[in-house]
């Protein structure tokens, strides 16, 4: 008999676990190779997992709605047996988990807690962002060793400590300014008392909603990205007369030659894509006391979704795309999002994000930070406003197609000077757009 474990697989940068939603196969099962198993879902994307071998589900080793760390043995195939296909399947499996418990292992570890991530016998491993949150909330090392965790190796998830805070919150704090009641809570033991705990009471004709999965995890990356960059947002303004006129001008000429519809949206990445290359600390990340500026500009747009969600895939490589290029991975990009197809793939990797805040209606907006970016431009509703141009003959009033732009920015290693030049580089590259060019 031969056994092929298959692992939950590494789904993107920065992605350390996922939720299993749901399995299509169960024990005792037949699956062919690339067959799917079951589907799990990130902070931002679902995907499908396929079997990495033919056979028989052997053994499931988590339920659905578990959250299970990259790399981990989540079921085996018995592979009836042991020939070299099979010994092969083996070895690329054991491989991709030992580089996903390699990736596991890398995070920066802030410096006051750095001396408890270490190697040395009986000492635990905490991610960055549960050693911020520990830090945020006033948990001690002492008090965080304490905590069961549910991860790898019984490491400490943001699931365990966030679970762990909302029990601290509501049990019974201690009264220790008087020594009378420091005396009673020793005589009847904590442990001992049973806690009641009401429901939320709503008064008038109320309607409750529960969250779903995407909506509560959109929720959780909004908080620890506030939580993780310090946010600072600057604005301006600018005039998109010549590039509104242009695309007006060639729009069917370019679905009749290119077969895509041209929006603004590649208009716009390539503009931003011409600045990062002047600026590219804006195209970085922060990891501890370092500074790492990403060499790929690879810029993420966010979409809005049929369910009212939002998801940000990426456009791999935008300053190696002309126009064309860029409206193709643009529209298919999108078509995904609305759809519900897209790839693991296609959401991870992004070093800058663009939201068009317009779309609905809105002349501006400041975003919120996609992690681990450093910075993300809103634009807003284009309007025709009248405006002050100057001309040879002087000043005149004439109407523009005005439009606002904002950039969130991490002030932790962007400072007020260098988000400010980019987003008025990005304002400029926009309002110089040379109405004569081709596509």
């Amino acid at each position: 008999m031969s056994m092929v474990d298959l692992i939950m697989p590494k789904l993107g940068e920065s992605i350390m676990e996922a939720t299993i939603l749901k399995w299509h196969k169960k024990p005792g099962d037949k699956v062919e190779m690339d067959e799917t198993v079951l589907d799990i879902a990130t902070d931002k994307v679902d995907s499908e997992v396929p079997s990495t071998a033919e056979g028989t589900i052997a053994e499931i080793l988590y339920n659905e709605n578990d959250v299970v760390p990259i790399g981990k043995v989540i079921a085996r195939i018995n592979t009836n047996g042991n020939t070299a296909d099979n010994r092969l399947e083996n070895s690329s499996v054991q491989q991709q988990h030992e580089e996903a418990e390699v990736m596991e292992e890398v995070p920066y570890q802030p410096e006051e807690k750095k001396s408890m991530n270490n190697n040395a016998p009986g000492i635990r491993f905490y991610s960055p962002l549960v050693l911020n949150i520990a830090s945020s909330e006033g948990i001690s090392m002492s008090e965080l060793e304490n905590i069961e965790g549910t991860g790898q190796d019984g490491r400490v998830s943001k699931k365990d400590i966030v679970s762990y805070l909302e029990i601290r919150k509501k049990a019974p704090q201690p009264k220790t300014h008087e020594p009378e009641q420091t005396a009673a809570v020793h005589e009847v033991p904590a442990t001992t008392q049973k806690q009641e705990y009401s429901p939320t009471v709503y008064t008038g004709n109320v309607e409750i909603i529960e969250m779903d999965r995407m909506r509560k995890m959109i929720a959780r990356h909004m908080i620890d990205s506030q939580n993780t960059s310090a946010h600072v947002t600057s604005f301006t303004e600018c005039d998109v007369t010549n590039l509104v006129l242009w695309r007006e001008k060639i729009k069917k000429d370019f679905e009749k030659r290119e077969g895509e519809k041209i929006t603004f949206t590649p208009l716009f990445v390539e503009a931003i894509v011409k600045c990062i290359k002047k600026y590219p600390l804006i195209n970085s990340s922060v990891d501890g006391d370092r500074i790492v500026i990403k060499k790929d500009i690879n810029i993420g747009m966010a979409t809005a979704m049929p369910t009212g969600n939002l998801i940000v895939p990426v456009i791999k490589n935008a300053d190696q795309l002309n126009l064309t290029g860029l409206t193709r991975q643009v529209n298919g990009l999108a078509n995904s999002a609305r759809n519900n197809k897209l790839k693991p793939d296609d959401t991870a990797g992004g070093t800058f994000t663009l939201t068009n805040v317009g779309t609905f209606g809105s002349l501006m907006g400041t975003p919120i930070i996609n992690q681990p970016q450093v910075a993300i431009l809103a634009v807003g509703a284009i309007k025709k406003r009248p405006v002050v141009i100057e001309t040879e003959q002087g000043d005149s009033i004439a109407i523009r197609h005005m439009m606002y732009l904002s950039l969130s920015y991490d002030h932790r290693i962007i400072d007020g000077a260098l988000g400010s030049t980019f987003l008025n580089a990005v304002a400029k590259e926009l309002e110089n757009f040379d109405g004569k060019r081709g596509f």
